[in-house]
């Protein structure tokens, strides 16, 4: 009955935002981020901790200010993935300037399958549904099952409007390999906590823990790595550059060569969130180990 409840609630807020219109509904995430900031601050700690943690040299002042800045940044996010059902293909191909997505249809004719990183960032749904509608290729996109089922189900309703399907996260890896087995491109997020004995990196000086499934997967596969993140705009627009990760002169040993690929896109990851930290998602424990 939760489940239900929540799902209405979500479905009443999403009919909102598609009266508002989109651009009015962004006007309007300012005060949910007030809300989640202020009146009901969700993970606010953990925000704080991470900031504090990832920038030890700055103000109190500037950290909450950055804190202040991912919440708006969510709120955005929030209110363009419930408008994106009502939006057409040329609008979601619109919605990212990629400057180079050539990149992944010069690697995807390669014909070893291609793994795709990004992050939570900006708005990484967008990325994923307007790079293969502008090169009219199918991703299989891995994803992690919300807790309730229904948003679930609408979330994924949503990610494959324009020609891509969902690997969940709760389906064996070996389903994530056969996609690549089969030269598919396989589209996932990189920056989440890894388990307490899994691979760790530098991650802002400090040591964290990261899920090593895209190195071992372009280990086994030669898929190469390529990482797109969708930064967000003053006006509300986004733009990407691909990168590719390289895989040249790796450790001997194969554990190594699997620290040292997950080493290289969490850097990449590292440098633009240095960049703009207001965009990623802060509102986990990321360094819990």
């Amino acid at each position: 009955m939760q489940n239900k409840i929540e799902y209405a609630l979500f479905l009443f807020f999403a009919l909102i935002v598609k009266i508002l219109g989109l651009n009015l509904s962004r006007r309007f995430s300012f005060f949910l981020a007030v809300i989640f900031y202020y009146l009901i601050p969700i993970r606010k700690k953990t925000v704080i901790e991470n900031l504090t943690m990832a920038f030890p040299d700055y103000s109190r002042k500037e950290i909450r200010k950055i804190a202040f800045g991912s919440y708006r940044s969510f709120s955005i996010t929030l209110v363009e993935i419930l408008y994106m059902p009502n939006m057409s293909k040329e609008e979601i191909i619109a919605s990212v300037k990629c400057s180079n997505p050539e990149l992944i249809a010069e690697k995807y004719k390669e014909n070893n399958g291609v793994i795709l990183l990004s992050a939570h960032f900006g708005n990484w749904e967008y990325m994923a549904c307007s790079m293969s509608a502008v090169l009219d290729i199918s991703f299989a996109v891995v994803t992690k099952p919300q807790r309730n089922p229904y948003v679930t189900k609408w979330l994924d309703n949503v990610r494959v409007r324009w020609k891509n399907k969902i690997v969940s996260l709760g389906i064996s890896i070996r389903q994530v390999y056969k996609e690549l087995k089969e030269k598919n491109i396989v589209a996932m997020v990189a920056d989440q906590r890894g388990p307490s004995d899994g691979t760790r990196v530098d991650f802002f000086g400090r040591k964290a823990s990261v899920y090593p499934g895209p190195a071992i997967l372009s280990l086994k596969t030669k898929a190469p790595v390529l990482y797109g993140i969708a930064i967000r705009q003053p006006d509300y627009s986004y733009k990407a550059t691909m990168v590719e990760i390289s895989l040249e002169n790796l450790p001997e040993k194969e554990e190594d060569k699997i620290t040292e690929i997950s080493q290289r896109h969490t850097a990449y990851l590292e440098g633009i969130m240095r960049q703009y930290p207001e965009q990623w998602f802060w509102m986990h424990k990321r360094w819990k180990y």
